[in-house]
């Protein structure tokens, strides 16, 4: 079941932004292959200016699975850092992966789908989990690495921009909670592990603030479902 109030954290708690991240799309071989992505990002220097459709400096080579207003940021919790360096054995710098945002304090079983967040002029609300692909695996040289990720729900997340402008390392504000109050991680549970959880599905559904292709996905589950009875 979702924590449906997300007690931890309240209207008006501020978490740090530790770091702005952006970089453009570059060529890298996976399984003897070449492949451009822009998995690859590196700390920002000065403010970057956020749009309704990502970052400026920051490139996406699959525009059809990456960016676009439903994942127009993608943040990464901080904390679990240190959980990745010991099992990939090596320490990791801030974008490590492949998140705009690396946030710190917060995590997918504290937010939830519809959280909205300001950072300076910057407003930002939470659309889904990120879904982590092969690109992650390219990176790290570590084929299994994406679905280490999944399974582990330590996967971050991405938010639509409601209005946009520069944004720096600094203090992100939680300005309001969805009242559907499904956390990052019981969607990730839905999705990867729900799929016959009817009611789930429903209770994420009915969350206005969930990313269109989210809903497409259950929506169609939900009535292959319904089919099969």
């Amino acid at each position: 079941m979702s924590n449906l109030t997300a007690p931890h954290i309240a209207p008006g708690s501020v978490y740090p932004l530790l770091s702005v991240n952006v970089g453009a799309a570059s060529e890298g071989r996976f399984k003897g292959k070449i492949a451009k992505s822009g998995i690859n990002k590196e700390r920002a220097p000065s403010a970057v200016d956020v749009h309704f459709e990502g970052l400026s400096g920051d490139e996406q080579a699959d525009t059809v699975n990456h960016g676009g207003p439903d994942k127009a940021v993608c943040a990464y919790p901080y904390r679990h850092y240190a959980f990745w360096e010991e099992r990939l054995g090596r320490s990791l710098e801030f974008g490590a992966f492949g998140e705009n945002f690396t946030i710190d304090e917060i995590d997918e079983s504290q937010v939830c789908i519809g959280d909205v967040f300001k950072i300076g002029e910057v407003t930002l609300q939470i659309s889904q989990p990120r879904v982590p692909c092969w690109k992650l695996a390219m990176k790290w040289g570590v084929d299994d690495l994406p679905a280490m990720v999944r399974d582990t729900g330590k996967t971050g997340f991405y938010f639509r921009v409601l209005s946009p402008g520069a944004v720096e390392p600094g203090k992100l504000f939680l300005v309001s909670r969805d009242f559907g109050g499904v956390t990052v991680e019981e969607a990730n549970r839905v999705m990867h592990r729900g799929k016959e959880d009817r009611e789930g599905m429903q209770r994420l559904l009915a969350v206005d603030a969930l990313a269109d292709s989210w809903r497409e996905t259950l929506t169609a589950r939900l009535s292959r479902l319904a089919q099969s009875r």
